[in-house]
């Protein structure tokens, strides 16, 4: 049993840090680089792990070295693999992050294993037993089907679809959701209009609008909240979406729920805002911070 399944894309990170991103025939000289698991899913598992919930993940990679890796990675950092799939004749999905000096990110990467689980897949007692499920790109059906099953077994949900939510119809997956992230290009390709308060679109979903170093919005039923974000010398902005998801649903989760009438997400906002800062100024996916880091930094705002 663990606390939070996270589902979602499993990857193998190349961060390459140049002095500028290139242009159509230019280059840029590349000023270090490093190598460690990544994927939105993985991220948020791994972070969770850190502020010590159990976290299980499920997702995929191939049965290549760059598998064992992300799997002796996961492993190491208390993250639950059972129901990480092994794609025979597959390759782990790869990414190669290019960072410029400003933190902006340019990625590529191949299809790899990423989305071989399907709805036939999905075991629902491992779904059923947790708190809560955390949901990121995959394939729709699957997306659906984790949601679904969740539901029925009372386990509330969150979604953060990602950069690809415009080519994607999760609309099944969305409904099942009780809390879903987005950045605002995401929320503009969504929402029909109301972009100051989403959840009266989304049928009174919690909201969360990232706006990267602006910070973001919450928005439920009963009011929204507004957090200006915090200074950080940003050195790589990858995995911070994922940091701030991950703070968030921690404090919600440790406070009565994620759908707790009476939760705090103001401080969820502050806190969450707070993971992503500290992710930004750290290179890599990977660089989510325990709860006392967390504290220490708010403690040294104020």
């Amino acid at each position: 049993m663990v606390e939070v399944v996270t589902a979602g894309h499993v990857n193998w990170d190349v961060t390459l840090h140049v002095d500028a991103l290139p242009k159509p025939d230019g280059e840029a000289r590349i000023d270090s680089q490093c190598r460690s698991g990544g994927g939105s899913a993985a991220n948020v598992a791994v972070a969770l792990a850190g502020m010590e919930f159990d976290a299980g993940l499920v997702g995929s990679v191939g049965t290549d070295d760059t598998g064992e890796f992300v799997r002796r990675e996961l492993r190491a950092a208390g993250v639950d693999c059972s129901h990480l799939l092994e794609v025979e004749d597959h390759e782990t999905t790869t990414k190669y992050l290019v960072v410029d000096e400003e933190g902006e990110v340019m990625v590529l990467g191949n299809d790899g294993a990423n989305e071989e689980v399907t709805p036939a897949d999905v075991d629902p007692e491992f779904v059923a037993s947790a708190d809560h499920l955390h949901l990121t790109s995959q394939r729709p059906d699957t997306a659906a089907a984790l949601a679904r099953t969740a539901t029925d077994a009372g386990v509330s949900v969150s979604f953060d679809p990602g950069r690809r939510l415009a080519e994607r119809d999760f609309g099944e997956a969305l409904a099942y959701s009780d809390v879903v992230f987005l950045n605002d290009r995401e929320a503009r390709a969504l929402l029909d209009s109301d972009l100051e308060h989403p959840s009266s679109e989304l049928h009174g979903r919690v909201v969360v609008v990232k706006r990267g170093e602006d910070g973001a919005q919450i928005d439920t039923p009963s009011g929204s909240f507004d957090h200006p974000g915090f200074d950080a010398d940003a050195v790589d902005t990858t995995g911070a979406g994922d940091a701030f998801a991950a703070g968030l649903l921690a404090v919600l989760l440790r406070d009565g729920g994620v759908v707790d009438p009476s939760a705090d997400y103001e401080r969820a906002l502050e806190f969450a805002n707070a993971c992503g800062a500290l992710a930004a100024m750290d290179e890599g996916a990977r660089t989510a911070p325990s709860f006392a880091e967390v504290e220490a930094f708010l403690d040294g705002q104020f």
